[in-house]
């Protein structure tokens, strides 16, 4: 069969992106056959240009065939979209789709080793190598419907005692086949997908899985993929369900200004909620403290759009936040003994976000954490906050703010607040950290190296805290050691 698309000049491996040759992709397309009625619905969630997905489309039928996508380079992502019905630009790991939904899989997954920063990384699931591959494939396969067909193209070292146990629980009807260009030791497998009960043969199974582990240890070498498909085709199945999620969880700039203008404004229902027209302000029955102010916003009694003395327009919402001071006493009773007591504190800590709207400003449309006390005053018996400049002086720009899962949990519980210890951080504050790495840092600042800073906390059982900004300014991250 000859193919449809011809390749781009810029087609080449870069980034983990390593598509598949035109002969490796001809010999595979022989080995599907479509359904004989219905609609099929197809997914490559790794799409690169989306070549190989059209070819598979137009191999089973175009007209019959729905061709989904995700693909994690805008370049690339924008190409698929000029082939396929619906692509996402975004990492396959920050997507919502609904499960089951396809009849093929056709994964060709970036190829290296998972590393901490990788959104998978805190997805992924096992005691073997942690591998790209491995992650996409524990990612994708939810996605395929019982009875699906499975194309799973990798190197054929990632084939590990782990990977080759998945392949052989969720699969029948296994095959394997070196990939027509050496270049990058690709190989080509099929299956359907079944459930763990289904498996009956344990002699093919255990035969399979020897198999595979052999091609992947380089004890054996698998078979070229064959010009012409001597076996009983593998069969895509029409579309047994809607699917009702398929989307991206969030939004790039560019993103978000799009939808933006296609709503022309963030939404339209903008002053029910930030709005307080339902109701005439009181008066207070006296002047405000700045500590009575400050109280007052991050209670929530002053929220929504506000303007402040100096004509700037402000989106406020206030927080209140419960930290605990320490404080050790001696004492000496008469016999000269020495009593060491160690008092814990309550204090209660205001913290007032807001969201600059003021036409004109240098800080439009930035997220500002406000401090409302004076210089030199304290509040009446809590001690003195430690001064912290808010975002819109910060030394670099901090790029999507990221919190791992734990952190995460201790602030839904009212335990814990980043927002200090962000500001420190955005501000060149790196914490409890040694001499060389706060040199590090400082060097950081000039040449757009990743910035790491540490903090000494006391909170439920941790007692540190990482706030690490990576090297292309794309994100910041809060996290504890454990998730490091």
């Amino acid at each position: 069969m000859a193919l449809m698309f011809p390749r781009l000049a810029r087609n080449f491996a870069r980034n983990g992106y390593y598509p598949t040759d035109e002969v490796t992709l001809e010999r595979t397309l022989q080995a599907l056959t479509p359904s004989p009625n219905g609609k099929m619905r197809i997914l490559d969630p790794c799409a690169g240009e989306g070549v190989a997905l059209a070819e598979a489309a137009h191999a089973l039928g175009r007209a019959d065939v729905l061709a989904y996508a995700v693909e994690y380079d805008q370049t690339r992502a924008d190409h698929s979209r000029t082939l396929l019905d619906c692509v996402l630009h975004a990492d396959l790991m920050d997507t919502m789709i609904s499960r089951q939904s396809f009849g093929l899989l056709w994964l060709n997954p970036p190829y290296g080793d998972l590393v901490a920063d990788h959104a998978g990384a805190s997805q992924y699931q096992g005691t073997g190598r942690r591998r790209l591959e491995k992650a996409f494939y524990q990612r994708s396969l939810p996605l395929l419907q019982y009875g699906g067909v499975l194309v799973f193209i990798v190197p054929h070292y990632v084939l590990d005692d782990e990977l080759c146990g998945w392949l052989c629980n969720h699969f029948t009807d296994l095959r394997i086949y070196a990939g027509s260009d050496p270049t990058f030791k690709q190989v080509v497998i099929f299956g359907i997908r079944i459930r763990r009960q289904d498996l009956a043969r344990t002699k093919d199974i255990t035969l399979i899985r020897s198999r595979l582990l052999g091609v992947g240890a380089d004890l054996k070498t698998a078979e070229p993929l064959p010009a012409s498909w001597p076996w009983e085709p593998y069969r895509v199945l029409p579309v047994i369900n809607d699917i009702d999620h398929f989307y991206r969880m969030t939004m790039e700039p560019a993103q978000f200004q799009l939808e933006t203008q296609r709503l022309k404004g963030l939404w339209p229902d903008f002053t029910l909620h930030f709005g307080q027209h339902s109701s005439a302000s009181r008066a207070p029955l006296r002047p405000l403290s700045h500590w009575h102010l400050a109280l007052a916003l991050a209670a929530g009694a002053i929220s929504g759009v506000v303007t402040s003395g100096s004509g700037r327009t402000l989106i406020l919402k206030g927080n209140t936040y419960k930290d605990k001071t320490r404080k050790t006493e001696f004492t000496e009773d008469e016999d000269g003994n020495v009593r060491e007591v160690r008092i814990l504190t309550d204090r209660f800590v205001p913290i007032i976000r807001a969201w600059d709207m003021t036409t004109g400003s240098p800080t439009y449309g930035q997220a500002l954490i406000i401090s409302s006390a004076a210089d030199g005053e304290s509040p009446p018996d809590i001690a003195q906050e430690p001064e912290h400049p808010p975002l819109d002086v910060a030394l670099f720009v901090p790029g999507r703010m990221l919190v791992t899962q734990t952190v995460k949990a201790l602030m839904d519980n009212h335990a814990f607040d980043v927002a200090p210890y962000l500001a420190r951080h955005l501000s060149g504050d790196w914490g409890d950290i040694d001499s060389q790495d706060w040199s590090s840092n400082q060097r950081a600042l000039e040449t757009g190296d990743r910035l790491v800073s540490g903090y000494n906390i006391h909170i439920k059982g941790e007692s540190r805290l990482l706030i690490i900004t990576d090297d292309n300014r794309e994100a910041t991250t809060v996290m504890l050691p454990a998730d490091y």
